[in-house]
């Protein structure tokens, strides 16, 4: 007996159909031909029969109870199908790996995903979906620092890459924006650099930590910052003539312009969530947490850890 349909839209075939196809077959006819005779496109009917066995093995009962098969839903997931991928997925999602699109996916859909409905807790930003960022004290109007020296007169050999050993920073802020920790991410490499910030977010302050954290770094693997127009850097000028190192600035409410940032910023905040006080972290600790980033592999540098390529780059 044929298999019932629970519904069948008039767009697919029906298995009066596809025993007028086997009919047609048997006398020769081509699927154009076929196609002519049922109002169908020829392609609709070439794919039919080919992923039902092909001219010779094509059987109208067993093709409709095949597409039966196939159009119930939901599908079984690839992590519920392959329990060994599954263990590899949330073994890395749990080392905080970065997921991809179709591992959200079935993180997102818990009720059929087929992972550990935990495992949502490793998502970057602990949320489904993204939402646009208030207006905060540090993504407003900030009087401008003087002396700025801006992105676009920032050497060329920067843009592409290439040439190690220039960073971005930045400052993520803590509960009631009461405490904040520094933040460095090199631009080739992504080695990232965390700054104890214990006596607060002043231009000195920063300057200070700035340079005390540049002076654990060999003398050619610094040579320039980029920062965003936040007042902590009002000390720039202070800081390269101590360092040498030359601070450019970004244009307004253009953070793509220091990319590398925001996004090491963004996996930061796994280990320090928004809404933490952030003054609890000890320097060791913060080391720590950039450690775990830095010995991480990255797609874009064919799995090779941040360290690694750093230490190629810079320390041969």
């Amino acid at each position: 007996m044929p298999p019932s349909w629970s519904s069948r839209s008039k767009k697919h075939l029906s298995i009066e159909d596809r025993e007028e196809v086997f009919a047609r077959i048997g006398r020769g006819e081509t699927f154009a031909k076929i196609a002519e005779g049922l109002g169908r496109p020829t392609s609709t009917i070439s794919r039919e029969v080919k992923r039902n066995g092909g001219r010779d093995a094509y059987r109208p009962v067993a093709a409709d109870r095949a597409t039966c098969v196939r159009a119930k839903r939901p599908r079984p997931t690839v992590f519920e199908t392959n329990l060994a991928l599954k263990m590899v997925v949330e073994s890395w999602l749990g080392l905080k790996y970065s997921p991809k699109q179709t591992i959200y996916q079935a993180l997102f859909v818990q009720a059929r995903g087929g992972l550990n409905k935990e495992l949502v807790k490793y998502l970057r930003t602990n949320r489904r979906h993204r939402r646009p960022r208030s207006v905060t004290a540090r993504n407003s109007d900030r009087g401008r620092i003087s002396d700025m020296v801006m992105i676009s007169q920032r050497p060329a050999e920067i843009e592409d890459r290439a040439v190690p050993g220039h960073w971005e920073g930045d400052l993520i802020i803590g509960k009631n924006g009461k405490s904040q920790v520094g933040t460095l991410v090199e631009r080739t490499s992504g080695l990232v650099l965390l700054i104890e910030l214990p006596d607060g977010r002043t231009a000195d302050c920063v300057a200070e930590a700035l340079q005390r954290q540049i002076a654990t770094l060999p003398a050619q693997a610094c040579k320039t910052i980029t920062w965003d127009q936040g007042k902590e850097m009002a000390g720039h000028a202070a800081f390269t003539v101590a360092t040498a190192i030359p601070v450019f600035f970004c244009d307004p409410h253009s953070p793509w312009q220091r990319g590398s940032n925001e996004n090491t910023n963004g996996l930061l905040r796994q280990y320090m969530p928004n809404g933490t006080d952030l003054s609890i972290y000890s320097q060791a600790e913060l080391d720590d947490i950039a450690a775990e980033l830095n010995n991480r592999p990255r797609e874009r540098h064919e799995f090779l850890t941040p360290l690694e390529v750093f230490n190629k780059l810079v320390l041969q």
